[in-house]
């Protein structure tokens, strides 16, 4: 009887295993889209585009004050295909049949699926430069619960859900907060379970969670200075602010303030205490294109007052310096889609394709005659976008 040879549906099937055990950021987004590109037959094109939430204005008496519908949305697009190359000799594909060995899914599985993870979850953590809310102070490691509480405070603000909130923060920080957590009232076994894997787990302060080695810094430019000011004869609203000029460009990412812009509730419109974010998406030396867009009237007010000339315009953190940015959020602050590639094996090629919670992985080989050798690769095509701003924090460090 002929020798069985290792399926590439088995190897495929358990890198997606591996990769379900070192995903966090991917399985806590908005996975609602990925249907939409994975539907039998379905050609998408690059592009979805996602309605958001309606947003209304509140008119008092009796008489209809009829409103427009004005529809917003964004575009999620299929712009990232991410691929690790491996090999295998014939022999090692032979005596693995029918199923992969601990010791080979050691040595060739979990260090590609471990590659993939980590380009899909910074792929959503670099997502922070689209973030306009921070909490925390520049150059210090969160220590305490306080600052995951504020962030949680920020969310309630921006009016998200109590519930799917969680919170990524970097190993240092995870640790720093444990170890300042464990002498706290608290379940024991919750206790017990942080002081046997030195990690905060499940839902605590109203987050669930989870320590990820991804987790961005964000670098101030040389440019960043505390005492810029406004520049213009008129109180300035809308997408873009002129500024007195600096040396260099503030970068994208950069959470700037502005004097006397308070943000307001989204839907009583009344002032809060605290003065709207902004962060910036791109800049000039003399003008800030800004998110959120400064809006002082109508359904879609977020400020109660423009920037007016010479009012101050303040910088989280310092010029030339980096600081990580932690995570707190709601599943619906970011979508994230797979696509499936072309299964190559109904062209006659040795390979396949597996969907695994979501996640769809392409494998495909070619037979070198010279050394025996069968070099594989395996492609994971997908896109990730903002949905909506206002239900993500930035913890700064």
């Amino acid at each position: 009887m002929a020798n069985a040879l290792l399926t590439p549906t088995a190897v495929t099937r358990k890198i997606q295993q591996v990769l379900h055990g070192k995903l966090f950021l991917a399985k806590k987004v908005n996975r609602q889209y990925d249907s939409q590109y994975m539907a039998d037959g379905a050609k998408m094109g690059a592009d979805i585009k996602i309605r958001l939430p309606m947003k209304y204005t509140v008119s008092t008496g009796k008489n209809l004050a009829a409103q427009d519908v004005s529809e917003t949305s964004v575009t999620l697009t299929r712009a990232t295909q991410i691929n690790v190359g491996m090999t295998f000799s014939t022999a090692e594909l032979t005596t693995q049949a029918p199923s992969p060995s601990a010791e080979f899914t050691e040595r060739f599985i979990e260090p590609a699926a471990a590659q993939i993870a980590s380009n899909i979850e910074n792929a959503i953590a670099a997502r922070y430069v689209d973030v306009p809310n921070l909490v925390g102070t520049a150059g210090t490691t969160p220590a305490t619960m306080l600052v995951v509480l504020q962030a949680g405070a920020r969310l309630d603000d921006n009016l998200a859900s109590r519930s799917d909130r969680f919170v990524a923060l970097a190993p240092l920080a995870m640790a720093t907060i444990v170890d300042g957590y464990k002498g706290l009232f608290q379940a024991s076994g919750k206790l017990a379970n942080q002081y046997e894997s030195g990690m905060i787990k499940d839902m605590t302060t109203g987050f669930e969670w989870g320590a990820t080695p991804v987790i961005n810094p964000h670098a101030n430019s040389a440019g960043v200075v505390t005492s810029i000011l406004a520049n213009s004869a008129t109180t300035q609203t809308g997408s873009t602010v002129t500024v007195d000029t600096t040396t260099t460009a503030y970068a994208a990412g950069t959470i700037v303030t502005f004097a006397d812009v308070y943000a307001v509730n989204d839907e009583t419109k009344v002032a809060y205490k605290h003065l709207r974010q902004f962060v910036v998406t791109s800049a000039t030396t003399t003008v800030l294109t800004i998110s959120p867009s400064i809006v002082i009237t109508g359904a879609t007010q977020n400020c109660d007052a423009g920037v007016v000339d010479n009012a101050a315009v303040t910088v989280v953190g310092s010029a030339s310096t980096s600081y990580p940015q932690h995570l707190a959020f709601h599943k619906n602050w970011l979508a994230l889609a797979t696509i499936d590639l072309d299964d190559v094996s109904k062209f006659g090629a040795w390979g396949a394709r597996e969907v695994y919670d979501g996640i769809s992985i392409r494998l495909a080989r070619q037979w070198d005659v010279n050394t025996d050798n069968v070099p594989c690769r395996l492609d994971v095509l997908f896109g990730v976008k903002q949905l909506r701003g206002e239900l993500a924090v930035r913890i700064t460090g």
